[in-house]
């Protein structure tokens, strides 16, 4: 934030009229969803990737069942809802920040007037924009396809609105962190996909959870994901499907605790290791 332009809530436009910190925050926003929208293969995978892998595994297990008398359909909605969530926040913005990186847009953006923060807030609602209309898809193909209830009281219904806030926020610091580590923007893809990719299959997104090997489980438990699709399965699923999972308990104090150590954790990351400018500036 310059000094000679901007005061803490506030700038100074070339006509000289101050524009407030929270409308470039909004017009900030704004800009990132409609460049988000432009993007119509982003759009296409980011959306329909975890909707097609539902209905994939959902039907070929469909008939399966669970402890609880589960089926195996219904069991992977709240696991493709964390997915949605990680591709919408983690995936997206370690991928993206990198090629803006190298456009130039960052060093320009930092040239300008905008406070730091306006282009972080653009980013965050970004990504809960786009978690929303992953989580509306997921959970209406769900209940119209695989019979998946929605959270059965008051309580569920904090706790999953909890959940998809806290994961979002950890799950977008990671990325915005990570994001610093690919050199080129070309590069990030082939860097962030894999690591997705294998967050998902050991955390309990494509297959039961408790069907893994323990060491393979125990290697899952040291990472976000495994703890938001827990959370998410005790909002969605009754009961007694917590026989399923490992502890043969919901553990949402635990659930809880290991976002907020990751939230913290990539805060920490981002403060240290953000870069504005592309390695080729030197």
């Amino acid at each position: 934030m310059s000094s000679t332009s901007q005061t803490n809530t506030s700038v100074r436009a070339g006509s000289g009229r101050r524009i407030s910190l929270a409308a470039m925050c909004r017009a900030r926003a704004v800009a990132e969803i409609k460049a988000f929208l432009r993007q119509k293969e982003s759009v296409v995978f980011t959306l329909a990737f975890p909707v097609i892998m539902l209905v994939l595994f959902g039907t070929i297990f469909g008939s399966n069942k669970a402890d609880g008398g589960i089926n195996f359909a219904t069991y992977f909605v709240p696991g493709m809802i964390g997915a949605g969530i990680l591709a919408s926040s983690f995936q997206t913005l370690a991928i993206q920040i990198p090629i803006e990186r190298d456009d130039g847009l960052l060093k320009r953006l930092r040239g300008t007037p905008m406070p730091k923060a306006a282009y972080f807030i653009g980013k965050v609602a970004m990504v809960l924009f786009v978690m929303l209309l992953e989580i509306i898809l997921l959970t209406v193909v769900g209940m119209i396809m695989f019979g998946l209830k929605l959270p059965v009281d008051a309580n569920h219904w904090l706790v999953l609105i909890a959940l998809v806030l806290l994961g979002t926020t950890t799950l977008t610091l990671l990325g915005i962190a990570f994001s610093s580590l690919p050199r080129t923007g070309s590069s990030a893809p082939a860097l962030v996909t894999p690591i997705a990719l294998v967050l998902q299959f050991i955390s309990g997104v494509f297959f039961p959870f408790y069907q893994l090997p323990t060491w393979l489980q125990e290697v899952a438990a040291i990472f976000p994901l495994k703890w938001l699709t827990q959370g998410l399965r005790y909002a969605f699923l009754p009961d007694a499907a917590k026989g399923n999972e490992p502890a043969g308990a919901w553990e949402l104090g635990k659930v809880f605790g290991m976002l907020g150590l990751w939230a913290v954790i990539g805060m920490v990351l981002c403060l240290l290791t953000f870069r504005w400018r592309s390695s080729n500036d030197g």
